[in-house]
């Protein structure tokens, strides 16, 4: 299976339409120095402003990661098929790959973002492999088991931590952090970054591991099964996924939603977790299935011309992603944190991704990879791929 066939296309437009949500989710973390913690920012406090604040939460958070991590597991049995038309032994070049995607994340965590989830993914890819030999349907069962286990855990945590009267934790103290490290230079940044990454790297493997790696698995299944090259079969799965998906998935959300942007209260949003957690793969579902009907129309064949190239870059353009929010809100650059209102904020989102979906179409006219994918595959191969595209023939 040629990675350039046309069949794989719908693959790499959801890689690029999962990159659009995972930058709206992101993008929070630089511009608004309360994201994330318990309190309201004070500036945020307007109805447009909460608006802006609900759609996001409504619709992005929590949902994104887990379609990167489907299409993640999906990516495994490509790597797989690839080692066997190379004639080369699969684990070693994918021990060499989680190596190098770990590297990479480190130093994203350090430098860039300490959000970063590709450490989570090298580390949780592991496991994975380790359960490569399972049959789709077991992948499956382990997948929704992953699924269903973690959220159940969360949510009786906050169950437990309400009935024992756990008292809110003071946020103010990480807020003004945030706020010296990005409105100082960039010194300033990069030593928050620095003293951060150990922390938050723990609470994502906490908090989104069991969730990623069940989707892993899912994802994985779905590849052994080659689910996205087959069209009719796609669309009978889709339909029924889509229809119950879907508002499963949209209610769950609006818990999550009215419990964390109307509550301070630290049970509460334990437990709108543990909802999120058991809902938002529904929501997922429903935008993968979505999407993928949407490519067969002829509008949304073009939409999938124009996400390919950001899913062909992925790896490249979610590094990308962090060096812009870094130059825009942090002390590396302009310093624009707690400066944007949430409207504004949002609205750099499609100027941001439009901008990289023009660089990656342009780039890939001259190049076979983008340069993060170049740096993973010299590693996983072991080997210096070619680095530019070869010249179309003249005729």
């Amino acid at each position: 299976m040629s990675p350039a066939s046309p069949r794989l296309l719908n693959v790499d437009a959801l890689r690029g339409f999962a990159l659009l949500g995972i930058l709206a989710v992101n993008i929070w973390a630089f511009a608004d120095p309360y994201y994330a913690t318990l309190g309201p920012n004070p500036a945020y406090l307007s109805a447009l402003d909460q608006a802006v604040r609900s759609v996001v939460a409504l619709l992005f958070e929590s949902k994104f990661y887990l379609l990167f991590s489907f299409l993640f597991g999906y990516s495994v049995t490509l790597q797989m098929s690839a080692a066997q038309r190379a004639g080369a032994a699969f684990m070693p070049r994918m021990l060499r790959r989680q190596a190098g995607l770990l590297g990479l994340g480190v130093l994203h965590g350090l430098l860039l973002y300490n959000g970063d989830i590709m450490a989570l993914y090298a580390l949780l890819g592991l496991i994975l492999l380790a359960c490569r030999h399972r049959t789709p349907r077991r992948a499956v069962r382990t997948g929704c088991a992953l699924l269903l286990t973690g959220g159940t855990i969360w949510l009786a945590l906050g169950v437990l931590a309400w009935l024992s009267g756990v008292e809110m934790e003071d946020s103010g103290q990480e807020v003004q952090a945030r706020l010296a490290a990005y409105g100082g230079n960039a010194l300033h940044t990069l030593r928050y970054h620095m003293a951060h990454w150990a922390e938050a790297a723990s609470f994502f493997i906490l908090f989104q591991g069991s969730n990623a790696l069940g989707m892993f698995f899912l994802g994985f299944a779905a590849g052994r099964s080659g689910l996205l090259e087959q069209p009719q079969r796609l669309d009978a799965i889709g339909r029924k996924v889509f229809l119950y998906a879907l508002p499963l998935g949209l209610a769950g959300a609006s818990v999550y939603t009215a419990l964390t942007l109307q509550t301070a209260d630290v049970t509460l949003h334990i437990m709108a977790f543990g909802v999120s957690m058991l809902t938002a793969p529904f929501l997922t579902a429903a935008y993968g299935f979505g999407l993928l009907a949407l490519f067969k129309t002829a509008a949304g064949q073009r939409l999938q011309q124009a996400l390919a190239p950001m899913g062909k870059m992925a790896l490249s353009n979610y590094l990308g992603q962090s060096a812009l929010l870094n130059l825009m809100f942090t002390g590396y650059g302009l310093g624009w944190s707690n400066q944007l209102p949430p409207l504004a904020v949002l609205a750099c989102v499609p100027a941001l991704f439009g901008a990289q979906m023009a660089l990656s179409r342009w780039w890939l006219r001259r190049h076979a990879y983008g340069p993060g994918e170049w740096v993973l595959r010299a590693i996983t191969t072991a080997s210096a791929p070619r680095w530019t595209r070869d010249p179309a023939p003249h005729h």
